[in-house]
């Protein structure tokens, strides 16, 4: 027969009952939701993002493999990076963004009012008394790239807002054929 020593502490807590077989299946249960919850919460998390990333890519995929004008108003990121302020109420906005290491270019056509047409060349940084008249300020492979025809005949202004580097450069060319409904053509181009 062994004698336990005296100073060491029995084994196990007489003070405390033999788990009972529910608060052991409670207390298991209670870990395995908990350990489902730990990992579950994040790995549905990773897949909604993912789902997200991708979609996103292929809308950015989709935009930038565009051939031409898009019907549709850049995103106001677009406008205010490439510095074009599409007047409120403008109508037949159309737009399309070419990217290379050297140069970004926003290309964008829409008709406005008499207001909106000085609301919009006010916050490019001009005004109609700085347009020439007879001056078409896109370039012709700029308007080639964008599909547009300055065709002779129309009333045509245009002029280009020059900013400090590495602010964009915008060629504006306004049809003013129909001075109340003024159609608008911009390219602003900057160098990323």
């Amino acid at each position: 027969m062994t004698v336990p020593h005296p100073t060491r502490p029995p084994l196990g807590r007489p003070d405390k009952l033999p788990e009972d077989h529910r608060h052991m299946i409670r207390r298991r249960w209670l870990t395995a939701v908990i350990i489902v919850l730990l990992v579950g919460i994040p790995a549905g998390y990773l897949v909604v993002s993912a789902g997200q990333s991708r979609d996103s890519g292929r809308d950015k995929e989709r935009e930038s493999s565009a051939a031409g004008l898009q019907t549709n108003r850049p995103s106001q990121m677009k406008r205010r990076v490439f510095e074009v302020p599409i007047p409120a109420g403008a109508w037949d906005v159309a737009y399309y963004e070419t990217s290379n290491w050297k140069t970004s270019r926003l290309y964008v056509q829409f008709t406005t009012t008499a207001t909106g047409l000085d609301t919009f060349l006010a916050e490019s940084g001009t005004a109609r008394t700085l347009l020439t008249p007879g001056r078409i300020a896109v370039g012709d492979r700029d308007a080639d790239i964008a599909g547009w025809t300055f065709v002779e005949g129309m009333n045509w202004s245009g002029t280009t807002v020059r900013r400090e580097e590495p602010r964009p450069t915008t060629d504006i060319t306004v049809d003013l054929t129909d001075p109340a409904f003024p159609r608008v053509y911009a390219v602003s181009t900057t160098s990323p």
